[in-house]
């Protein structure tokens, strides 16, 4: 009798343990590395730049709440200088780790809200002639390459983890969601790179645009 009811326990501890990963994996989406050989960097919150229309305070467009990043911006915004002939963004920009050679990682889980569209979410800035190397977009729930491509179908409504690794020798750069490789592109040319997330007006765009990031990490190839 005892140890039938040791056994009873165990297993209710197993199941309930089985559940809150389930749980969590539904939450944050799916965890573990992408890809080996590589070293995480340490980021410090003074490397997490805020660029936000220059005329509203930052608390009017960013917020930082249980560990979640929250940026949003509007298609009438200010852009983030005042001589910025660019279009609206409240972003993340990470310093102190711009980089031009050599392999590096970028990891995050993201949240778009459904509405938000006409936006970039991601991005790797740095590319000749053009400004960026990679751009992250959502239009009407789908993630995309610039316009050129799907990535996500329906990234909508939920936490998922990102992770884009870009070769810089090899002029290559690849997107995994949730652990899933779902892109695979030639780099855009630059000489120097960094990543940065948050909400970017491009084209078509809805009123409001907003995305949430969390864990943001870094890692370089040994």
């Amino acid at each position: 009798m005892v140890k039938s009811g040791v056994a009873s326990s165990m297993a209710s501890v197993f199941a309930v343990a089985f559940i809150v990963l389930i749980v969590q994996v539904g939450l944050y989406g799916a965890k573990g590395q992408v890809e080996s050989g590589f070293s995480q960097v340490s980021l410090a919150s003074s490397d997490l730049q805020i660029q936000k229309p220059y005329d509203v305070p930052q608390s009017a467009r960013y917020s930082f709440i249980n560990g979640v990043h929250k940026l949003w911006v509007y298609s009438t915004d200010k852009p983030y200088a005042p001589n910025s002939s660019t279009k609206p963004r409240t972003e993340i920009r990470i310093l102190n780790h711009d980089y031009s050679s050599g392999t590096w990682q970028f990891e995050a889980y993201g949240y778009v809200p459904s509405g938000t569209t006409g936006v970039s979410i991601m991005q790797i800035f740095g590319g000749s002639p053009q400004a960026t190397t990679l751009m992250l977009r959502v239009y009407n729930g789908a993630l995309q390459y610039y316009q050129a491509q799907f990535v996500d179908p329906n990234i909508y409504n939920r936490w998922f983890r990102l992770n884009v690794v870009h070769n810089v020798d090899l002029s290559k750069v690849r997107v995994y969601i949730d652990g899933v490789q779902k892109l695979s592109v030639n780099g855009r040319g630059g000489t120097s790179h960094y990543f940065k997330v948050g909400v970017y007006t491009q084209n078509n765009p809805s009123n409001y645009m907003e995305s949430r990031w969390r864990d943001i990490k870094i890692f370089k190839r040994n």
